[in-house]
Order: C-alpha cells, then sequence, then structure tokens
C-alpha cells in the first residue's frame, strides 16, 4: 500500500481520524506499559534517595498528560515513533550494561577462585 499524503483541507480528513481512533489510543497505551516495565529496571536511587522508577515514571506520566490534547495526526505519530525508538535504545542500552556487569562477576570470579569458576565466595567454608 503506498503511503498516505495528508493535505489540511482535504480528504486527508478520515486519515486523520482513523490516526486519532483506538489504534493509536492502543499503540500509546502500550508505549506507556512499555516505559512503567522498562523503568522497573532502575531500582537505584538518585542523590536525594528518589527511587529513578519513581522519577521515570511520574516523569512519563507528565509526558502523556501534556501530549493527550495533540490532535495533529502527523505530530502523534511522530511521537509515538519517536517514544519507541527511545524505550527500545534504553533497554537496549541497560542489557548491554548488565551484561558487561555479569561478565565483570563471572570474570572476578574465575580469578578469585583460581580459574575454577564454580567455587564459593569469600567467606564460605561450605559447612
Amino acid at each position: 500500500m503506498p503511503p498516505t499524503i495528508i493535505i489540511p483541507g482535504s480528504a486527508g480528513q478520515t486519515v486523520a481520524k482513523h490516526l486519532r481512533s483506538s489504534v493509536t489510543r492502543d499503540e500509546a497505551i502500550t508505549l506507556y506499559r512499555d516505559i512503567l516495565r522498562t523503568a522497573k529496571a532502575f531500582h537505584w536511587c538518585d542523590e536525594k534517595g528518589i527511587p529513578w522508577h519513581s522519577k521515570l515514571r511520574a516523569e512519563a506520566r507528565r509526558e502523556f498528560e501534556a501530549s493527550k490534547e495533540e490532535r495533529d495526526p502527523l505530530i502523534i505519530a511522530r511521537m509515538l515513533v519517536t517514544g519507541r525508538e527511545c524505550v527500545k535504545e534504553v533497554q537496549r542500552k541497560f542489557n548491554d550494561a548488565d551484561k558487561k556487569c555479569w561478565d565483570r562477576i563471572r570474570q572476578d570470579s574465575m580469578n578469585r577462585d583460581g580459574g575454577g569458576g564454580g567455587g564459593r565466595g569469600p567467606g564460605r567454608n561450605g559447612n
């Protein structure tokens, strides 16, 4: 299907109506839920002692509330695409950092245990 070009004041109104329909609403809800799920991974606190997941959830809520009244279908589509790309990028970076941490833990464990890798941690005698 060829791309649809929306021209203000023309038949593009039917496309705009479609973009404001439940499909767009469902996409926004899915994006919001993905943001909340991703925010759960940020369990540490900032310098003031506020958990990052709480700050991220509040900011997501603020952004979605501010965007709720938007009616331009192109802007809505752009916000959804940008939001999805940002969530995927954050998830990718978080997973990469997590993998590096686990690799470092395995490497340190192997070095500490003399290369065995399956030994007990320091201070554990197994009794």
